[in-house]
């Protein structure tokens, strides 16, 4: 997917890796502790045989996240009851990666990346301020 003069930005780490990677942990996660594929798929709002591919190692694969992010997600999934939740436990999750640098080592992985790049320098660390829901 990226040739040796692509650069992706920190965003399309997350979102074409990082975030399918959270949903199938998540899925798995779920789908030990009792919930059914189906009430999965509409919690997460997809495709149920989109679980079934993160089932089958078919989808979400490519990542390998360290056991305490593993953790975090386990700990997230006992969170989920709703889309809200649902939403509220991934960016939890999301900020997380961040912080701990995980995305930088994903990044970096994914995209050909000047080796001196800081994510404090770029702004991939910057504090976003809470607002409310522009609905």
């Amino acid at each position: 997917m990226v040739n040796n003069k692509a650069i992706l930005h920190p965003q399309e780490i997350e979102t074409f890796y990082i975030i399918p990677t959270l949903r199938r942990y998540l899925a798995l996660a779920l789908k030990e502790r009792g919930m059914k594929q189906k009430d999965i798929a509409d919690l997460f709002g997809i495709n149920s045989a989109t679980i079934s591919q993160y089932n089958s190692n078919k989808r979400a694969h490519q990542i390998n996240l360290p056991p305490r992010i593993i953790d975090e997600i386990k700990q997230s999934a006992t969170k989920i009851n709703s889309r809200l939740t649902y939403l509220k436990e991934v960016q939890h999750l999301l900020h997380i990666i961040r912080e701990q640098k995980v995305l930088c080592q994903i990044h970096h992985d994914f995209s050909n990346l000047p080796d001196n790049c800081d994510p404090h320098h770029v702004g991939c660390l910057k504090k976003v301020e809470s607002a409310p829901c522009l609905r």
